[in-house]
């Protein structure tokens, strides 16, 4: 029997590179590096499985909504998004890194961060943010950016940033630095349900072959970037 067509969501950069060991473990190899192709929609050395090339903030999309059967998107990324109709089997241990609020050097955070103040805070992550300094009793009003976070409070624009770190050191070349840890980041392996059920016999196979490589420690490349693909 000619076995189902499974499509897997992947974004470029840190996910991609630290994902071709995982693949490599369940015996899947890209046909071309999508760093060097235009194409986004990539075939591999299994005629049943291709990858698709999105925006990381688009794998869960793609993924609930049929159009991915899975894929590999941060922790990040995923509580955004809220992960309706989504299975997360795996931690993947890939793509490391933290949550953090970010202010000015020589900004007293702890006193502006009293609960009852109200902070101006830039971000990618509006429900993260809203979420823990709700849990501090600190109001906020969350102001929604897509570029270089790092800009934001020196410019006046936000009194802080909640953004994905890693070393540190972009914060450090622009004079900020980390003052509060939300969360540990990492990316996860995400499962369409429906698709689960259709065509597991294909699936669970890649999971267990993912499973074992994350347990062996078989994933490499887990050097430190200040952000993850975006």
């Amino acid at each position: 029997m000619m076995p189902e067509q499974l499509t897997i969501a992947l974004s470029k950069g840190r996910i991609f590179d630290e994902t071709l060991p995982l693949l490599a473990a369940a015996g899947i190899t890209p046909a071309e590096d999508p760093e060097h192709s235009r194409k986004l929609i990539i075939g591999t050395n299994r005629p049943n499985v291709r990858l698709v090339i999105v925006r990381a903030t688009d794998v869960p999309t793609y993924v609930q909504y049929g159009a991915a059967d899975f894929g590999i998107a941060g922790k990040d990324v995923l509580t955004e998004h809220g992960g309706d109709g989504l299975y997360q089997p795996l931690d993947l241990q890939i793509a490391q890194c933290r949550m953090m609020v970010a202010v000015r050097q020589g900004f007293d955070y702890e006193q502006a961060s009293r609960p009852g103040r109200r902070l101006r805070v830039a971000t990618k992550y509006p429900d993260i943010a809203a979420a823990h300094f709700a849990a501090k009793g600190v109001h906020v009003d969350i102001i929604k950016l897509y570029g270089s976070m790092e800009l934001a409070p020196l410019v006046g624009l936000s009194d802080a940033i909640v953004d994905l770190v890693s070393t540190g050191g972009t914060l450090k070349a622009n004079r900020l630095e980390a003052v509060e840890h939300i969360a540990d980041i990492s990316s996860r392996l995400v499962v369409n349900q429906a698709a689960l059920k259709t065509k597991y016999e294909w699936i669970e196979p890649i999971i267990q072959a993912f499973a074992r490589a994350v347990s062996g420690e078989a994933v490499s490349g887990k050097e430190d970037h200040e952000h993850p693909a975006d």
